[in-house]
């Protein structure tokens, strides 16, 4: 079986970090491309994306990995060329542009990867499985980070479609959707935006749920800048506790520890890519942007002192 090619759309520094090497270790898939504004990247790389499709040879995927914004047309434009795509976190800037790219590629018989690298942790999937059929007596996120630290210099995320702090407030809730036992629903949050920017800085979110009966809340913010603090803590009615770390790549079930032994995040998306090219399946999972979209639109916005960009 000759193995998959596979070309990267945008490639920057998760690109190199992460699906390079990913991709490398990944015997059923061959790195055909990239494109990158800039000319840079492993050769051969082309600054137009579309030429790059077009003209790579036995193309049969693409990896996109641009800001958000544009990659519904990205995305739109692949499909219709007959390529699998995964789409890196979060998969665009707008619900109905997924819905239609779903459609899309149902009717040209690709698969479309929605990847949340968060949950890609087996630790992720072992606090599913300590949680799965309970009842939640509270949930408790704090994603705390310094956005100059993790997004220097880039200006796009405070922007309209930049998606500011929810950027790495929406790993959280990939981690969230995925281990609670029900359907989460955002009741209140308070969105601070900075004077200079069009996406939030920090975000206080009250969640409701059918299956809970206490306080679900997340804290997010970016304006930590003593380390990283990325924790979710849940405990069942029935005394069971859980509590995510390091980005969910540490569990502590009712106290004791286990560590992530799976292959780690990106590997861990490849092979899932795999197995959905070769079963002629999308995967689509939009509970964690959804859950952005409504906290943009049931969410109170406070104005608060400009950041240095």
């Amino acid at each position: 079986m000759r193995p998959l090619r596979i070309a990267i759309i945008g490639y920057g520094k998760i690109a190199e970090d992460q699906h390079i090497p990913s991709i490398a270790g990944n015997p059923r898939f061959e790195l055909a491309a990239v494109s990158s504004r800039s000319g840079q990247g492993p050769q051969p790389v082309f600054t137009d994306w579309k030429e790059m499709i077009h003209k790579v040879e036995g193309l049969d995927a693409v990896a996109i990995t641009t800001p958000p914004s544009p990659r519904y047309d990205i995305a739109r434009e692949c499909i219709r060329n007959d390529l699998h795509c995964l789409l890196e976190k979060p998969p665009s800037d707008g619900l109905s542009e997924i819905a239609d790219l779903d459609l899309l590629a149902q009717t040209h018989g690709v698969s479309l990867f929605t990847t949340w690298h968060a949950q890609h942790h087996s630790t992720v999937d072992a606090a599913e499985r300590a949680l799965a059929g309970k009842r939640i007596k509270s949930m408790k996120i704090l994603w705390h980070e310094d956005v100059h630290k993790w997004h220097p210099g880039q200006t796009w995320i405070w922007d309209a479609g930049g998606f500011g702090v929810f950027d790495p407030g929406i790993n959280a809730f990939s981690i969230a959707t995925k281990i609670f036992p029900g359907t989460l629903h955002v009741r209140d949050a308070t969105l601070s935006v900075p004077e200079n920017a069009q996406t939030p800085i920090a975000v206080d979110v009250t969640f409701a749920s059918s299956d809970a009966d206490g306080s679900l809340t997340a804290s997010l913010d970016w304006r930590r800048t003593q380390g990283e603090e990325w924790t979710i803590e849940v405990e069942a009615t029935d005394g069971t506790k859980v509590r995510l770390e390091d980005g969910g790549a540490k569990l502590y079930l009712n106290g004791a520890l286990r560590t992530d032994d799976g292959p780690g995040e990106y590997p861990d998306i490849y092979r899932v890519f795999v197995d959905l090219i070769d079963e002629h399946r999308s995967h689509v999972d939009i509970a964690p942007l959804r859950l952005v979209a409504d906290c943009l639109l049931a969410g109170r916005r406070k104005t608060v002192e400009s950041v240095t960009m």
